[in-house]
C-alpha cells in the first residue's frame, strides 16, 4: 500500500494531500530510511517515523487497512512503539 494511502487510511492525517505535503518535507522515515516518494510502499512489520503536531511518532505497521474506517479499526492497523521528542530528531540530513 501506498504510504500517503496508508497514513490517510488510518486516521494520522486528514487527506491524502496532507500525507504527500508531509512525506515532501523529507522528514518522514520509513524503515530507518528517507520516504523519497509518496508511492513508496508500507508493509506488514514496517516501522514508520514521522512528525506530526510537534512531535515524533514511530509506528508498527501491523496490517493493512482495507479502507478509511471508524477510529478504533484504523488503530488496530498500527501500534505505537515509541513516544518520541520533538520534530527536529527527524530533520533532513545535509
Amino acid at each position: 500500500m501506498r504510504i500517503d494511502k496508508f497514513l490517510f487510511c488510518i486516521r494520522l492525517i486528514k487527506s491524502r494531500t496532507q500525507a504527500q505535503a508531509l512525506i515532501e518535507e523529507g522528514r518522514t522515515r520509513l524503515d530507518g530510511r528517507r520516504v523519497q516518494k509518496v508511492s513508496e510502499t508500507v508493509k506488514v512489520g514496517s516501522t514508520l517515523a514521522l512528525p506530526l503536531r510537534g512531535e515524533v511518532r514511530v509506528l508498527r505497521v501491523l496490517a493493512l487497512p482495507v479502507r478509511r474506517g471508524p477510529a478504533p479499526e484504523a488503530q488496530a492497523c498500527y501500534e505505537e512503539i515509541a513516544e518520541g521528542g520533538g520534530v527536529d530528531a527527524l530533520a533532513p540530513e545535509a
